[in-house]
């Protein structure tokens, strides 16, 4: 993977729904895709195999993490294939490195995989912890941080993870992916970071990020 050509496609809240195959050709002609979570519903049985098998027809180099209605099993199963990003940190490229923080916060709907705000802070502060040194960094997570325009409700509250947010201003990762707000595509900054929800995969929704000369460059496409 020639540095200066680096393409990642990332996405996430795919929720079981393979359409987006269809609409983001672009999938096949990247280096490799980025899933933010949310790759079932409820994980039922075959579904994560189902996901993957077809993504993976497109393009063989996957990193995905647990979304909250994802079950633990999904985090099994990516971990057999090498492609677990939850509380994982990898290389991309000299000097860029990837790290990765699912589930959610809770919700109102009691979805398979939450957990407090405060452990979700927990994880980003240990994942960090792994990272090592780096040039620029890529946060993926599938919480969006708390008061952006990438957390508002249809009423207007803002509900993303205020740890996300505490995380995303104290490091200063140069680009941040996140989902799970499907009303909430956007983009937004906090800081010198800037933060991406491309929302539903089935809306067609996703960031390119690339490295060029030396420089991560992100653009949301698709929405």
């Amino acid at each position: 993977m020639a540095e200066n050509i680096l393409k990642w496609i990332a996405l996430g809240d795919i929720h079981q729904s393979l359409s987006f195959v269809s609409i983001i050709p672009e999938i096949k002609k990247a280096d490799g895709v980025i899933i933010t979570g949310d790759i079932t519903n409820h994980s039922p049985q075959g579904a994560v195999e189902k996901v993957w098998g077809v993504i993976h027809d497109q393009n063989p180099n996957i990193l995905a993490q647990i979304g909250n209605m994802d079950r633990a099993n999904v985090t099994d199963f990516l971990k057999s294939k090498e492609a677990n990003l939850h509380l994982e940190t990898r290389e991309l490229a000299k000097g860029i490195k990837i790290m990765g923080v699912g589930y959610s916060i809770p919700t109102p709907f009691g979805t398979p995989s939450e957990v407090s705000d405060e452990q979700l802070g927990q994880w980003l502060e240990e994942t960090y912890a792994k990272i090592g040194d780096y040039d620029q960094l890529i946060l993926a997570v599938h919480d969006s941080p708390y008061n952006t325009k990438l957390d508002v409700i249809s009423n207007g509250q803002h509900v993303g993870s205020r740890s996300v947010r505490n995380f995303i201003e104290k490091v200063q990762p140069d680009i941040v992916v996140s989902g799970h707000i499907h009303e909430s595509s956007g983009e937004d900054i906090i800081g010198k970071s800037r933060i991406f929800n491309p929302g539903m995969a089935s809306g067609g929704g996703y960031v390119l990020i690339t490295l060029q000369d030396g420089k991560l460059e992100a653009a949301l496409k698709g929405n």
